[in-house]
C-alpha cells in the first residue's frame, strides 16, 4: 500500500472529507485497499461518515467491494442500521443480492439487530429480497426471531417483514417455522404477529430438536 492510498483510506475512516478530496486530487485510487482489502468506500460506511461516502461514490467508488470479511460498503448499512448511508449508497447501484459470510443480504443483519428504521426504508425503498435463506437455513423473518430480543424494536421488525411479504411458513433446516421459535423462546407479542400472518388460530406446541 503506497502512501497516497494510506492517506485517503484514514481520511475516509475518520470521516475527514477535505482529506478524502485531497487524496483523491493528488491521485490516490478511489478503490485503495487496506491489509483487509477493505476500501475507502468500505471504511466510511463503517463509520456512517456520509460526506465522506459521497465524494468517494462520486469519484466511481464501487459500493459492492468486498473485504476479505466478504463486507462491502452496501452489506455493512445492514449492520451499523444507517438509513442515511443506505440512501447514500443507493444510486450508485448496489447489488442487492450480495451476500456476507454468512450467505446472508443486507436485511437479515439488519432484522438480527432490530434497525427498524433500516428494515421499514430498505423494503420500501429497494426491491430486495424479503425471503432470502442465508447459509445457516434462515431467513430475515427467523433470524429476528431467533436471534432477536423480543423487545418492542424486534416485534416492530417482524411485523414490517410480514407487511412486506414476508413468508411465515418458511422453515429453518430442522422444520421448525418463526412461529415455533417465538413459542419456543416464549417471545409472546411475536408469536401473536406471526400466527395471525399465518392464520392459525393458537400456537402451537414447541418443537423438539433433532436426536
Amino acid at each position: 500500500m503506497n502512501a497516497l492510498a494510506d492517506t485517503l483510506l484514514a481520511a475516509a475512516a475518520r470521516g475527514d472529507t477535505e482529506a478524502v478530496r485531497a487524496a483523491l486530487a493528488a491521485g490516490a485510487r478511489v478503490d485503495a485497499r487496506d491489509r483487509h482489502r477493505r476500501t475507502p468506500l468500505l471504511r466510511a460506511a463503517l463509520g456512517d461518515h456520509v460526506p465522506a461516502a459521497r465524494v468517494l461514490l462520486a469519484a466511481g467508488a464501487d459500493p459492492n467491494a468486498q473485504d476479505d470479511r466478504c463486507d462491502s460498503p452496501w452489506l455493512v448499512t445492514g449492520v451499523t442500521g444507517s438509513v442515511a448511508m443506505m440512501r447514500t449508497l443507493l444510486p450508485a447501484g448496489p447489488d442487492l443480492r450480495l451476500t456476507d459470510r454468512y450467505g446472508g443480504t443486507a436485511l437479515i443483519p439488519a432484522a438480527e439487530r432490530g434497525h427498524v428504521a433500516y428494515v421499514r426504508a430498505v423494503l420500501a425503498e429497494t426491491a430486495i429480497d424479503v425471503d432470502h435463506v442465508n447459509r445457516l437455513g434462515w431467513t430475515a423473518l427467523l433470524e429476528a426471531v431467533i436471534l432477536g430480543s423480543g423487545a418492542r424494536p424486534h416485534q416492530d421488525v417482524v411485523a414490517l417483514l410480514l407487511a412486506a411479504g414476508a413468508d411465515p411458513g418458511l422453515p429453518d433446516p430442522y422444520g421448525r417455522t418463526a412461529l415455533d421459535h417465538a413459542v419456543r423462546h416464549g417471545l409472546t407479542e411475536i408469536a401473536a404477529l406471526l400466527a395471525g400472518a399465518a392464520g392459525v388460530a393458537s400456537t402451537p406446541a414447541p418443537a423438539r430438536d433433532p436426536g
